[in-house]
C-alpha cells in the first residue's frame, strides 16, 4: 500500500477497447486501495506534463515519447493476445482489409486504389504500411488517394461504404470487433498481414514512487490468475500481461526512422 491517493490512467488506443481498459483501471484501484480513473488521452504532452500516471499507448507513440529527452515514463507491461498467431508473445499485426466483394486479392493488386488510414501516429494503420511500401521500392503515390478517418473503426466503415478500397487494421482491434460484431466483420476480407510488431504497451510515470510502480506491475502480471479478471480480459481478447523491455519496440523505432527519412 502507499500514501499516493490517485491513479490517473489514460488510453490512446481504439475506443472499441475502452471498456476493457476501464475494467483494468478499476481492478488496479481495488487491488491497491487507490482512486483510479480512466480518460481518453489526446496528446503526448499530457504524459510529459505528468497529467497521467499510466497510459495504454500505441507502440509508435511509446517510441516517440521514450526518445524525448523530457520523457519521464518507463514500460510497465504489455498484453499477450488470444490466438495462435500471437504465440503467447507481446506482438500484434496490421491486417490489410478490403470489402468481401472487392476484386483485390493481394497487396500488389492495390496499385491505384483508395487507402483509408486512421492517423499518422498509428503504427498499424499508417507507419507499417509506409514501411512495407518502402520495402517494395514504392512510396505513398502507390495509392491513388489517402483518406484520414481518425480511427480504425471509421477506416473500416469507409471501406464498407465504398469511400475507400482498403485499410490497415490493428489485429487486436479486429479480433475484438469480430467477437462483438461477427456479422459486420464477415463483410470484409483480409488479403495480407504485416508484422509482427511489438504490441501496444502500458507505460507508467517514473514520477511515481518505485514501490508503487512495483505494486502496480505485480498486480497486472498476476491479473489473469483472478477468475473474474480473466473473464474481463478475455472479452478484450487479452490473455495476460507480461514484462516487456524497450528493445521489443526497436522494430517500430527502425521502421519509423526509415519512412520519416524519405
Amino acid at each position: 500500500m502507499t500514501d499516493h491517493q490517485e491513479l490517473r490512467v489514460a488510453t490512446y488506443l481504439s475506443p472499441l477497447l475502452y471498456e476493457t481498459y476501464a475494467y483494468i483501471t478499476r481492478y488496479l484501484g481495488e487491488r491497491l486501495g487507490l482512486v483510479a480513473t480512466l480518460r481518453t488521452g489526446e496528446t503526448l504532452e499530457e504524459l510529459i506534463a505528468g497529467e497521467h500516471n499510466i497510459a495504454f499507448l500505441c507502440g509508435l507513440l511509446y517510441v516517440r515519447l521514450r526518445d524525448k529527452p523530457t520523457s519521464e515514463v518507463e514500460l510497465l507491461a504489455a498484453p499477450t493476445l488470444h490466438g495462435e498467431r500471437y504465440q503467447g508473445r507481446a506482438i500484434y499485426f496490421s491486417d490489410i482489409v478490403v470489402h468481401q466483394e472487392s476484386p483485390y486479392t493481394t497487396f500488389t493488386d492495390l496499385y491505384g486504389s483508395n487507402w483509408a488510414y486512421n492517423e499518422f501516429s498509428s503504427h498499424s494503420g499508417y507507419n507499417l504500411v509506409r514501411y512495407n511500401l518502402y520495402q517494395r521500392g514504392l512510396d505513398p503515390s502507390f495509392f491513388r488517394s489517402a483518406l484520414a478517418t481518425g480511427s480504425h473503426l471509421q477506416s473500416l466503415q469507409a471501406v464498407h461504404d465504398g469511400r475507400a478500397d482498403v485499410t490497415a487494421i490493428d489485429s487486436h482491434v479486429l479480433d475484438v470487433l469480430r467477437l462483438q460484431r461477427p456479422d459486420y466483420v464477415a463483410q470484409f476480407r483480409i488479403i495480407d498481414a504485416f508484422g509482427p510488431s511489438g504490441v501496444p504497451p502500458l507505460v507508467i510515470s517514473t514520477r511515481l514512487k518505485p514501490q508503487l510502480r512495483q505494486e502496480i506491475r505485480a498486480a497486472l502480471l498476476s491479473m489473469h490468475l483472478d477468475p473474474e479478471a480473466a473473464q474481463h480480459l478475455q472479452a478484450g481478447r487479452i490473455e495476460r500481461f507480461i514484462p516487456v523491455a524497450d528493445c521489443a519496440y526497436d522494430d517500430i523505432r527502425h521502421m519509423f526512422a526509415l519512412v520519416t527519412s524519405k
